[in-house]
């Protein structure tokens, strides 16, 4: 009896659904207008250009794809010693880059207390101003009878440049080294801007540390501020040696037909001659060069915190 006249066992609650949260396509939505961007002006121009590589015809006939993929050899074989001369002129302005920007960035970030501001300006000057004028200046400070051959030359430095194949004789335009002289300078603040940033990161009393250490002055240097600013050597050297690599202007101002770099090729392929297969492969090539160089080196630097 008592088991008929107990009540029943209460239903349990249905369980309540959590409130769906308002707003949480909003950061794709924000995302968005960089991801149109990217695949608008960035993957359908690379899709577009990887089917010219592999097309064949002319300009009057038209071009079609035929999966040619012959032009990326024929490509090799005929233009790689402007591929090498590339990598060769971008590498010589990296490491130039490199030794005249760190100590810059050092003595900004440790060294240049009230005047900091003043000598970041003048870091980013150059950029006040277009490519080609910086690059058009070079013209008339290595020009032949300017100060700076004379300088020089007397100081017999031209006759080991000339020794090098850097000069040619007393003349340092339409050479090697104009060339390189051009890339340092114009790529010089994508070096200095990452390395003073990195630079500046390092806490100050890691230095005083390694003094109460007795780590003498180079001591620290090497132990202590230049492996802490290996991020910004890592920025730095990259943001300087890409564009380096596929630059055209400073070999076409200052250099000659003997200093062309593929950047050089792949615009006379474009705009001269209007063999579009030719220079699509061309570009093609040196962004999978590139980019198989930059993972590389990111791998062996040991470090991934890039600034």
């Amino acid at each position: 009896m008592a088991t008929l006249t107990e009540a029943p066992p209460a239903p349990a609650p249905e369980q309540q659904k959590p409130p769906r949260k308002r707003g949480r396509f909003t950061p794709y939505w924000l995302l968005l207008p960089g991801i149109l961007w990217l695949v608008i002006f960035f993957a359908l121009p690379m899709i577009y250009q990887a089917s010219t590589s592999i097309q064949t015809g002319s300009l009057e006939e038209g071009y079609k794809v035929t999966w040619h993929f012959a032009t990326y050899w024929d490509a090799i074989s005929e233009y790689w010693p402007q591929f090498l001369r590339s990598v060769f002129y971008a590498a010589a302005a990296t490491v130039l880059c490199l030794l005249l920007g760190y100590p810059l960035a050092y003595l900004i970030a440790f060294r240049a207390g009230r005047w900091r501001n003043l000598i970041m300006i003048l870091v980013i000057a150059p950029f006040f101003t277009s490519f080609l004028i910086r690059t058009l200046a070079w013209k008339t400070i290595l020009a032949d009878n300017g100060p700076v051959v004379h300088v020089l030359n007397s100081l017999h430095i031209l006759s080991v440049t000339d020794f090098l194949g850097w000069t040619a004789g007393d003349r340092v335009l339409a050479t090697p080294l104009a060339v390189v002289c051009g890339l340092t300078y114009n790529f010089l603040p994508f070096m200095i801007l990452p390395l003073y940033t990195s630079l500046e990161r390092i806490d100050g009393r890691l230095h005083e540390a390694a003094g109460d250490l007795y780590a003498k002055p180079w001591t620290t240097f090497r132990k202590v501020t230049f492996p802490l600013s290996m991020p910004g050597v890592v920025s730095g050297t990259l943001l300087t040696f890409i564009p380096a690599a596929g630059d055209y202007v400073n070999a076409e101002l200052l250099g000659s037909t003997d200093t062309r770099m593929i950047g050089n090729v792949i615009q006379t392929q474009f705009l001269r001659i209007l063999d579009y297969p030719t220079a699509a492969a061309l570009s093609f090539i040196l962004m999978a060069a590139i980019l198989a160089m930059v993972t590389i080196y990111i791998r062996r630097s040991g470090t991934e915190d890039l600034v």
